[in-house]
């Protein structure tokens, strides 16, 4: 049997993007090989089920920015292949896309399975092979550049070109270590935080936005503002999946045991101080759970934050001594709560690690080390923070080496 002319180990973002791409570029024989028996499994939960299959940031030089590993690397690939032209190719292809507010970009009907379909379908219109449940165990190259590649249950497929798109699973790397090369130890990123603190799951479900949150580590502290989400078990939203993107290995050196500090108020010190003097002086006679120093604080919230000071929430605000006012500045300035652990954010979790970028040339996602091997997605040590930033990359660095594929002799 005549080998393939480009096999793709991995069946999922990265993956049909770098075999369409191919595809639609002049390339025949293509292969998809999913060792599962789904595809696309990470796209189908993303985002509740949604799908944010980007972010709507249009100008590669800031697009770089929400990349903490890797973003530098990928500067000349976005100015090839960035945001809006992965808005554009869905489009063009029938998906209709929809920008929301905090720019993260879903389809209209909000649900991921129509991202699925969409790939599925343009892969197949192309006549590109697609098997599941082939788990890729060894990869061998013969003397005559043809690579060979053999499942768990030994079956074989050849081919003259392959690409790992395996995204975080350890066999992706072990298979790319066996080809020559190195791997960034992987690390987890985006999580969530698990405390210990007495009572914070009353709040649970509590959500406020732009919060400022404070990571401090032995050497080094972590800063970030954005939305707040409490859990039952401690603390998640946009602003701690972030922060836990950009700390990543420092927090695993650490093994997730740090202090958060959380500042609930906007206002400076001294305007904090103000603001809680004229309730005492005006609003003397009411109770300080009707009457909230930072409005954007729930009342649950309010009365856990009340708690954990000592300060009864009927309490009024004429009655608060001095020593009593200067707790709840405190507290709503400098919030601190011992973090025991991480959580793991189910829909997005990604790894920080992977195949060294800098044995790849990123002009043709080609390996350095292994010609005729390629890598797109997760499976390099690239990793971006929440808000459809991983898959951005894993559809730039796919159809970047389905371009270079096409332009090789078959």
């Amino acid at each position: 049997m005549e080998p393939f002319d480009l096999a793709v180990v991995g069946g999922g973002a990265a993956g049909f993007m770098t075999a369409i791409t191919a595809a639609e570029n002049g390339v025949k024989k293509i292969i998809i090989l999913e060792g599962t028996s789904k595809l696309m499994e990470k796209v189908r939960i993303s985002g509740g089920g949604r799908c944010n299959v980007t972010n709507a940031t249009w100008i590669p030089n800031e697009l770089i920015e929400n990349y903490p590993r890797g973003g530098i690397k990928l500067l000349e690939s976005f100015n090839r292949f960035a945001a809006g032209d992965v808005y554009d190719w869905f489009e063009k292809k029938g998906l209709k896309l929809k920008i929301e507010e905090d720019l993260r970009v879903f389809p209209v009907s909000n649900s991921s399975s129509d991202v699925i379909d969409c790939l599925r379908k343009s892969a197949l219109s192309k006549n590109v092979e697609i098997i599941t449940k082939f788990f890729v165990k060894e990869i061998s190259k013969t003397p005559d550049n043809i690579f060979n590649i053999f499942s768990l249950k030994k079956a074989k497929v050849t081919s003259k070109n392959i690409i790992l798109s395996t995204g975080g699973n350890p066999s992706g790397y072990k298979l790319a270590q066996n080809l020559g090369h190195n791997i960034v130890k992987p690390v987890p990123s985006l999580f969530t935080f698990a405390t210990k603190e007495p009572n914070l799951d009353e709040c649970s479900g509590v959500s406020i936005k732009g919060i400022d949150i404070e990571i401090k580590l032995k050497n080094k502290n972590f800063q970030n503002r954005g939305d707040l989400l409490i859990t039952h078990w401690g603390f998640s939203g946009p602003v701690v999946l972030k922060l836990s993107s950009i700390a990543a290995r420092e927090l695993y050196s650490q093994k997730y045991k740090f202090n958060l500090i959380i500042k609930w108020s906007a206002l400076s010190y001294e305007e904090l101080k103000e603001k809680v003097n004229y309730l005492r002086l005006n609003k003397g006679k009411v109770n300080l759970i009707n009457s909230r120093p930072v409005p954007l604080l729930t009342k649950r919230l309010w009365i856990f934050l009340l708690n954990k000071i000592g300060i009864e929430k009927e309490k009024k605000w004429g009655d608060l001594l001095a020593d009593e006012r200067e707790k709840m500045i405190n507290i709503l300035m400098k919030d601190k709560y011992i973090i025991s652990g991480k959580g793991q954010f189910g829909e997005e979790f990604v790894t920080s690690g992977g195949v060294k970028i800098n044995e790849v040339n990123f002009k043709s996602m080609e390996s350095l080390i292994c010609p005729g091997l390629f890598f797109s997605g997760e499976v390099l040590d690239v990793d971006g923070i929440t808000g459809g930033f991983n898959f951005q990359h894993c559809w730039t660095s796919g159809w970047i080496a389905g371009m270079a594929v096409s332009k090789l002799k078959h």
